[in-house]
C-alpha cells in the first residue's frame, strides 16, 4: 500500500504530496499519536479503573459471568483492568493494526493472554455467535472514544451499533454517560479568531479605517470545533456573561441515537454585554451513581480542585453565528444542534409571554444548520492568522516600517497570501500597488475586500507563481519597493515562511536595482527550555496503574527514531507554559536583500544553561527585521521575570525540538550546556539540527 504525505515545500510555497511506504504512515501516526499523554493522564486512568470494578462487582452480584466488550482498546490497558478487576473474558477490538499488535504484546507480558481477545477490526465489523469474533455479547461496555468535542471520533455511531449487535440489552457502561456543560462569554480576543475587525490607518490625509466586506462581517465562519487549552486563557480575556448550564447528557448504558438532532437551555445572563462566544467542555460519569467523575472542567469552574494537564482532551470554543447584545436577567434560549461527528450552536431571545415548550419558537430553532463559510476568508485565514490581522500593535510596526521606506513615486508589489499589507502601502502614499496572490482562493477574498473599501482600481491583484510573473503584469514597471509579512497559508514550521526569500530571488529581473526589501532579513533563533507539562506527549509511560505498556514506549520510541523523527514539530506554546533555561539567542541570518545563495547555510555553537530545571529541548522560531530598528517576532515577545517564564506570540505555532532525554528519560544530572548544529539547505528550504547536552 502506498501512502502520500503532505508536506510543506518552503522553496515553492506549496504542499507537496509525496510518496511514502506504508512503514512511514505508520510511523507517523504512532510517533505523533496522544497515546503517551494518555497513558500519563492519572486522573481518565484512575477513574477508569474505579469505574470498571464497579461495573464488574454489580455483575457479578446478580450472579452473570462479567463479558466485557472494550471498543478502541488501544494498549489494551481497559481491557487488563478488567481482567483484573475479576472479568471472566474480554474481547479488545481495535482498528489500527501495528496498535492492535502492540496489545496482543502488552496483554502478554502481563499475563492475560487467556482472558483478553484482540479483535483487529473496525467494531461495525465485528461478528457474534459460536463461529464469530465474539462467542457472545457483552454485558459490559468499556470504551474512550472521546475527543475533546465528544462526538468527533464518532462516538455516537459506534455506541448505536454496538447497542444494536454486540452487548446484552440493560448492559453496564464505562463511562456510564457524558455531560456537555457551557458557558455564554464575552471575549474580544477569543471573537477576533472568526472575523475581521476595521483596521485603522493613520495616513497624509487624515485617519484611513479599512472595513471588512459584509459578506465577510456575516459570515457563520467554519463548522469545525476550535479546542484549545482553556486553562491557559487568563481570566482578564473573557468575561462570563452566564452561569455554567448543562446543555445534554448521553447515557451509554442504554441505546445511543447519532441521528442529527438538538437541544434546547434557557438563559439568563448574570451580567449585561456581548454575547460571542460559548465556552463549552464536558465530564464523564463512570459508574450510574455519579460519584466516579472526571472532568474537563476549566479553572474558574472548580478552583478548589487540582486541574489535570491533559492534551487529548481540552475544552472548545464555538463562535456564534454574530454578537448578540444581551442584557442581565432576559430570557434567552441557548440551542445546541448536533449531527454525528460535531455540535454548533445558536441564541435566540425569548418572545413576550412565550413559555419554554411554544412548539413554533422551537420549530424555529431545529431548522439551524451546520454553519458553512461563505464569505471564503475563514479557508484562507485560519483562527490564529484572523487573531493576527487584528492584532493592532503588529499592523502599526508595519505601518511604522513602511511609512520610512515609501516615497511618493514607489511601486510597491507585496508577496504574501492575503495580506493587508498593499492596502497599508496604498493608503501611505505609495504610488501602484501590486500585490501577487497564489491562490483563486486569496484572489477572490483580496478582491472582495478591495471593492468593499473602493480601492479596486488602486491595488492590482496578480495570480500567477512567482516565476512565472511577466512585465505586462506589472504594466512593464520595475518594483521599487517588495513588501512581504511574509505569510504563507501552507507554512507549519516557522522557516517555512522563509518562501519569501524564494518568491523574491524568482522575481529578481523584476525588481529596480535600488530596490527596497521589507523585511530586509529574517533570522532564527533559539532557547532551551523546562517545559511544565508538553513534554509529557513524548515521555516513556513504563508502569501505567500496574500494568507494563512499555512495548507502546517502544513503538513510540522507534518511530521518533525513523527517518523523520529528528525534526521539530509546530505547537502553539502560549497553551505551553514552560521556563526559559538559557538565553534567547539568534543562530541564523537570511538576506533579503540579496537572493537566495547557492550553498547551505550552517551554524555550530552552544546555548549555556542560566538557571536549574529540566532541559526537555529547544524552542525556534523566527524574527523579520522590517527596518533597522523595528522587529516582529513570531515567537518569544518578552522573557517576564527573574524564573524565566516566557510570553510567546500568540498567533504563531513555534517549532519545538524535543531532545532524547525525555524520551529516554536518562536526565543527565545538570547539564550545563547544550551544544547545537544547524543547517538550512537553500536547494530544499528546510533546516536540520541536531543537540547534545554536555
Amino acid at each position: 500500500m502506498k501512502t502520500f504525505c503532505g508536506r510543506a515545500n518552503p522553496t515553492t510555497g506549496s504542499m507537496e504530496w509525496l510518496e511514502e511506504g506504508e512503514d512511514y504512515d505508520y510511523h507517523q501516526e504512532i510517533a505523533r499519536s496522544r497515546y503517551a499523554d494518555m497513558l500519563h493522564d492519572k486522573d481518565r486512568n484512575v477513574k477508569y479503573y474505579q469505574g470498571i470494578r464497579a461495573a464488574v462487582s454489580r455483575v457479578k452480584e446478580r450472579g452473570e459471568k462479567a463479558i466485557v466488550l472494550d471498543i478502541g482498546t488501544g494498549t489494551g490497558l481497559l481491557s487488563m483492568m478488567a481482567a483484573s478487576a475479576g472479568a471472566d473474558f474480554c474481547y479488545a477490538i481495535e482498528v489500527f493494526k501495528p496498535m492492535a499488535n502492540a496489545a496482543v504484546k502488552i496483554v502478554e507480558k502481563n499475563g492475560f493472554s487467556d482472558k483478553i481477545k484482540v479483535i483487529n477490526k473496525h467494531s461495525t465489523e465485528v461478528t457474534v455467535g459460536p463461529d464469530g469474533d465474539m462467542q457472545c455479547r457483552a454485558n459490559i461496555l468499556v470504551t474512550e472514544l472521546f475527543d475533546t468535542e465528544l462526538i468527533g471520533e464518532g462516538a455516537l455511531p459506534t455506541y448505536e451499533h454496538a447497542h444494536k449487535y454486540l452487548v446484552q440489552e440493560g448492559c453496564e457502561a464505562v463511562p456510564h454517560r457524558a455531560t456537555v456543560y457551557v458557558q455564554l462569554v464575552e471575549s474580544r480576543r477569543m471573537w477576533s479568531w472568526k472575523k475581521l475587525f476595521p483596521v485603522h490607518i493613520e495616513a497624509e490625509d487624515g485617519e484611513k479605517i479599512l472595513v471588512p466586506p459584509s459578506e465577510m462581517e456575516n459570515c457563520p465562519g467554519l463548522p469545525s470545533v476550535c479546542d484549545i487549552q482553556l486553562n491557559q486563557m487568563p481570566s482578564s480575556d473573557f468575561s462570563t456573561l452566564s452561569d455554567v448550564v448543562k446543555m445534554f447528557s448521553v447515557d451509554f448504558s442504554k441505546p445511543v441515537q447519532s441521528a442529527s438532532t438538538y437541544y434546547r437551555v434557557q438563559l439568563e445572563p448574570v451580567k449585561s454585554g456581548k454575547a460571542q462566544i460559548v465556552l463549552s467542555w464536558w465530564d464523564i460519569d463512570m459508574d450510574p451513581s455519579g460519584m466516579i467523575n472526571c472532568s474537563m472542567a476549566p479553572y474558574w469552574v472548580k478552583p478548589t480542585s487540582a486541574l489535570q494537564w491533559r492534551d487529548h482532551w481540552m475544552q472548545c470554543v464555538y463562535f456564534l453565528p454574530r454578537e448578540e447584545p444581551v442584557l442581565q436577567g432576559e430570557k434567552l434560549y441557548l440551542t445546541a444542534c448536533r449531527d454525528e461527528y460535531s455540535v454548533w450552536y445558536n441564541l435566540q431571545k425569548a418572545r413576550e409571554g412565550e413559555n419554554g415548550a411554544d412548539e413554533e419558537e422551537h420549530k424555529a430553532g431545529v431548522g439551524v444548520e451546520s454553519p458553512v463559510c461563505r464569505c471564503r476568508a475563514h479557508l484562507l485565514w485560519n483562527r490564529p492568522r484572523f487573531g493576527e490581522l487584528n492584532d493592532q500593535n503588529r499592523t502599526r510596526q508595519y505601518i511604522k516600517s513602511l511609512r520610512k521606506v515609501l516615497k511618493t513615486d514607489s511601486v510597491c508589489l507585496c508577496i504574501s497570501d492575503g495580506s493587508l499589507l498593499p492596502v497599508l502601502a496604498h493608503y501611505l502614499g505609495a504610488k501602484q500597488v501590486f500585490t501577487l496572490e497564489n491562490s483563486g482562493v486569496s484572489c477572490s477574498v483580496m478582491e472582495k475586500f478591495f471593492k468593499a473599501n473602493h480601492l479596486e482600481d488602486k491595488i492590482k491583484i496578480i495570480e500567477a507563481r512567482p516565476e512565472l510573473l511577466k512585465p505586462s503584469h506589472l504594466e512593464d514597471k520595475k518594483i521599487s519597493v517588495l513588501v512581504g509579512e511574509p505569510f504563507f497559508t501552507t507554512s507549519l514550521l516557522p522557516w517555512h515562511n522563509l518562501y519569501f526569500w524564494y518568491a523574491r530571488t524568482a522575481v529578481s529581473t523584476h525588481l529596480a536595482s535600488n530596490v527596497t526589501v521589507l523585511p530586509q532579513s529574517a533570522s532564527l533563533h533559539m532557547m532551551v527550555v523546562e517545559f511544565q507539562d508538553l513534554w509529557r506527549i513524548r515521555s516513556p509511560c513504563g508502569i501505567c496503574e500496574g500494568f507494563d505498556v512499555g512495548t507502546m514506549d517502544d513503538m513510540i520510541k522507534d518511530s521518533l527514531n525513523f527517518r523523520e523523527s529528528k525534526e521539530a514539530e509546530p505547537h502553539p506554546l502560549w497553551e505551553y507554559p514552560c521556563k526559559s533555561l538559557s538565553e534567547p539567542q539568534e543562530v541564523l541570518t537570511f538576506d533579503f536583500t540579496k537572493t537566495v545563495p547557492q550553498h547551505c547555510l550552517s551554524t555550530e555553537g552552544s546555548a549555556k544553561l542560566l538557571r536549574k530545571g529540566k532541559s526537555h529541548g529547544a524552542v525556534l522560531w523566527m524574527e523579520y527585521h522590517l527596518a533597522a530598528d523595528i522587529s516582529v517576532s513570531t515567537g518569544l515577545m518578552q522573557l517576564s521575570n527573574e524564573k524565566g517564564n516566557c510570553e510567546w506570540n500568540p498567533h504563531c505555532k513555534q517549532a519545538v525540538y524535543f531532545f532524547s532525554s525525555v524520551i529516554e528519560s536518562e536526565i543527565l544530572s545538570d547539564p550545563t550546556a547544550v551544544t547545537y548544529t544547524i543547517n538550512f539547505d537553500t536547494k530544499t528550504g528546510e533546516i536540520a539540527m541536531d543537540f547534545k547536552l554536555l
